[in-house]
Order: C-alpha cells, then sequence, then structure tokens
C-alpha cells in the first residue's frame, strides 16, 4: 500500500515561508501525478498545487507566484515552497499520489499563518 508522509507544517507569521515535504514510500513514484490539496475548517478540500509525471506544474489562482511545487523522482519526494504566505493560507495540507484509478492520500501537516 501507498504510503505517504508530510512534514515542514507549523506556525508562520504573515509574510513569511515554509517548504513542505512528502515523502512515498511502496510505489513507483516516477509514474504518478502529485498533488498539494488544503483544507481550512468549514471549507471543503481544494487543490493547491500539482505536478505530472512529465514534471509539467499547474497551481490555483490564489497562490501563483508564491508557492512552487517540484519533485524528486530519485529521493520519491515531492515538495511544496510557500512563499509570502498569507493569513488565508491556514489549512491543513494534503499531499495525493495519484496513478489512473489509484488515488492516496497522506496524512496532513498542519499549516497556520498568524501575527
Amino acid at each position: 500500500q501507498v504510503q505517504l508522509v508530510e512534514s515542514g507544517g507549523g506556525l508562520v507569521q504573515p509574510g513569511g515561508s515554509l517548504r513542505l515535504s512528502c515523502a512515498a514510500s511502496r510505489i513507483i513514484f516516477g509514474i504518478y501525478n502529485m498533488a498539494w490539496y488544503r483544507q481550512a475548517p468549514g471549507k471543503q478540500r481544494e487543490l493547491v498545487a500539482g505536478i505530472e509525471s512529465s514534471g509539467r506544474t499547474a497551481y490555483v489562482d490564489s497562490v501563483k507566484g508564491r508557492f512552487t511545487i517540484s519533485r524528486d523522482n530519485a529521493q520519491a519526494r515531492v515538495y511544496l515552497q510557500m512563499n509570502s504566505l498569507k493569513p488565508e493560507d491556514t489549512a491543513v495540507y494534503y499531499c495525493n499520489a495519484q496513478f489512473r484509478v489509484d488515488n492516496n492520500w497522506g496524512q496532513g501537516t498542519q499549516v497556520t499563518v498568524s501575527s
């Protein structure tokens, strides 16, 4: 069974930065499309950024220019560099790995942006 473990969340002031990491195991990492989702209290989970197996990336409009998704196939890791963080970025961030009908989630990591 695919295992995804997120790390790097925490409390940061507005304007600050965090780098999330997701380590994947029991997976042929290179063929999976990877993504970061987030869910704020009382809101639906939303796609934040995705990176295909080809390396092509996509972002939700609210994070364009501030967040960068990347992947290291050799290390089976995906990253989310978050800069210029805003209070509205506060949420639990989830790592997702998808290949055809195989869809997998991590346990999530909390990101809180507050002064």
